[in-house]
């Protein structure tokens, strides 16, 4: 089975600029990995050391970040990968690395290459991202490799037949640091006891945002003394449920609403002011003082990147989407770390703290538009219930932070000179 994967990660690096011309993300990818070796060359330092961080999109840099934050780049430098474009494209510019770039595809040519240019002395995964070719020669060059936040599940390639034969690459890993009990289970099936539930990095994430300055002028004079549900991250399948209470919303003038779509590029934003058929104002009206009456309208819509975690600390409410189709739930910790009830879509199998927070009463589920009517007006005419509800989540994020920690002082076992004091 290796020589099959093999050759068929040859061939995925052969055709990848092929099906790059017809699909818009794959492009994205392909132009961004024709890059990766310029860049490598460029700005990788033979003269320090360095770390070689993989995250394979924006979600898993977010778990990645607390443990960033911790390095002393004086003494390392750090190379950040990501797989997909949402990664990349998003953090590219990120102060917390000093090399960004697309991994190359897992071809046995790229794998030796990529190592040979970067020589890691230590290298940390992120999740479930479990490349053979590349965990491989991490162990042969005797690369000191972690996994953070790692998640193991019944479906995956180890418990297969056709794929038993990548958890020998496990081997590579020094140390895993788990999310949950459950994943410490299936890895000691897999035959690893090297590892402990540390918890997931982005409750120390989360934590964070509360400390910082949230402060947003214009917001605060759009919501004024009205309560505000904000929807966070939403797709077109949350806002098809919602359409109708938000118009009646808006023509009661009762509550403010923000909503911060995930795709914020102008058709987007348009299709999504025709699908909610009442006056809005856009975020860019604001800033470009385009109206002296944007605090009148009900509706906000957030047509940029960045802003959302700030405006999770004015809602009274927040729905946050993905999960009413099938794009996959986004990040309910950003909303719920400022003691925010929260409400998501039907489809959150794979995302069990989404199922943890709801079996805590903090989190709400809805399968359609009138269970999405009947719990929003309940939690924002019930005082009582939602301030009750949202000291769940906040209690939920702060006993379930600290997994930065133990990361951090596995790190300094390693080397006390790669975490900063």
């Amino acid at each position: 089975m290796k020589t099959i994967y093999d050759i068929f990660s040859a061939f995925a690096k052969a055709c990848l600029p092929l099906a790059g011309a017809f699909n818009k993300k794959l492009k994205l990818g392909v132009q961004g990995r024709e890059r990766t070796w310029d860049i490598l060359d460029q700005k990788v330092k033979s003269s320090m050391p360095k770390i070689w961080v993989h995250a394979a999109s924006l979600g898993e840099f977010e778990q990645v970040v607390p443990v960033l934050e911790k390095i002393d780049r004086a003494a390392y430098q750090v190379v950040l990968t990501f797989f997909s474009p949402s990664g990349y494209e998003n953090k590219k510019d990120t102060h917390l690395a000093d090399v960004v770039c697309y991994l190359p595809i897992d071809a046995v040519s790229n794998v030796n290459k990529f190592i040979a240019t970067v020589e890691p002395s230590l290298a940390i995964m992120v999740k479930y991202e479990f490349w053979p070719n590349y965990l491989n020669a991490l162990q042969e060059t005797n690369c000191k490799t972690i996994l953070v936040s790692g998640v193991f599940r019944d479906k995956m390639p180890f418990n297969s037949w056709y794929g038993k034969w990548m958890a020998r690459s496990l081997e590579s890993f020094d140390y895993f640091f788990l999310q949950n009990n459950s994943s410490l289970i299936h890895l000691e099936k897999l035959g690893y006891t090297n590892a402990s539930v540390s918890g997931d990095t982005r409750f120390d994430r989360a934590s964070q945002l509360i400390e910082r300055d949230s402060t947003v002028k214009e917001i605060e004079s759009f919501i004024g003394t009205k309560k505000c549900l904000v929807i966070g991250s939403s797709w077109p399948e949350d806002i098809a449920i919602m359409k109708n209470w938000l118009k009646r919303n808006d023509t009661n003038a009762t509550y403010k609403v923000i909503i911060a779509p995930h795709e914020v590029k102008e058709a987007s934003i348009r299709t999504l002011e025709k699908t909610l058929n009442y006056p809005c104002i856009k975020w860019s009206d604001i800033q470009n003082k385009e109206t002296e009456k944007w605090s009148s309208p009900s509706t906000l819509i957030i047509n940029n990147i960045g802003l959302l975690t700030k405006v999770y600390s004015y809602a009274d409410l927040a729905y946050v989407g993905g999960a009413m189709g099938t794009k996959g739930l986004h990040n309910i910790l950003e909303a719920a770390t400022y003691g925010v009830p929260v409400m998501i879509g039907k489809n959150y199998e794979k995302f069990p703290e989404a199922g943890k927070l709801e079996d805590l009463g903090g989190l709400f589920s809805v399968k359609n538009a009138l269970e999405f009517e009947s719990i929003t007006d309940q939690l924002l005419e019930d005082d009582y219930l939602r301030d009750k509800t949202g000291m769940i989540c906040g209690h939920w994020i702060n006993s379930n932070s600290g997994a930065t920690r133990e990361i951090v002082a596995y790190l300094k076992t390693i080397d006390e000179k790669l975490i900063l004091d």
